[in-house]
């Protein structure tokens, strides 16, 4: 059995601590969702990083890739944030690519 490396282990905490701070931040918004149904969304978006990070720690191989399009959806709607949120996104999807990405954790993620 392959060990899990400390890359996927650090990338998916930080994808379940992202899910779970959003949905903290956005709680407040839950109690409007019958007027603001767009909450929804924020809500499963935050719940796919979760999902993600948790499932990626479980070995799954779609976990990283559900990781890499969530991040890549970021990077997508940065475009209509300022540059430095842009840039930031795109770091973490370059961070988020060589973590889950590189030969150890190809070979974790390769089934049994």
């Amino acid at each position: 059995m392959n060990k899990r490396p400390i890359s996927v282990t650090l990338i998916s905490c930080l994808f379940i601590a992202a899910g779970a701070v959003g949905i903290i931040y956005h709680a407040a918004e839950l109690k409007q969702i019958a007027i603001n149904p767009e909450t929804i969304l924020v809500l499963a978006v935050r719940l796919l990083a979760i999902a993600g990070g948790v499932f990626a720690l479980r070995r799954t191989n779609w976990a990283r890739w559900l990781l890499l399009a969530w991040i890549f959806y970021h990077v997508i709607i940065s475009f209509f944030h300022t540059s430095a949120e842009l840039i930031m996104h795109a770091a973490i999807m370059i961070v988020t690519i060589a973590a889950l990405f590189h030969p150890k954790a190809n070979a974790y993620f390769r089934p049994k």
